[in-house]
């Protein structure tokens, strides 16, 4: 859990570096609970509203922590437009995603494993 308000602290911050556990415990945490939103509204029988709201919050650190994600594998923010490509551009993006950090300081700054918490 710390890890997912660590990116929400970090709302709308695109430069840095963001190490594998930070992304996917985010990613992790945010898929919970959005399947537990499906789950409250559909036994209580209303519109999808509270998920709607809940993945505009998350829209804009969602790609931040992306974002990060990339430049801790030495990759600009900018390849989170593969995206847009259908298919391959999402299994692209993943397996930059599971990459392990690329040791040492970059252009991003230090990483974020030899930094302390």
């Amino acid at each position: 859990m710390k890890w997912y308000i660590e990116v929400l602290k970090k709302y709308a911050v695109f430069r840095g570096r963001a190490r594998r556990r930070e992304y996917w415990f985010f990613v992790l945490f945010s898929s919970i609970i959005s399947i537990l939103l499906s789950l409250i509204e559909g036994l209580a029988g209303i519109a999808p509203f509270l998920g709607l709201l809940y993945g505009l919050a998350v829209f804009i650190p969602s790609f931040a922590v992306l974002f990060r994600r990339l430049h801790d594998t030495g990759r600009s923010g900018w390849w989170v437009l593969l995206i847009l490509v259908p298919i391959v551009g999402t299994i692209v993006i993943l397996v930059f995603a599971v990459l392990d950090s690329q040791d040492g300081e970059n252009q991003y700054g230090p990483n974020p494993k030899s930094v302390p918490a």
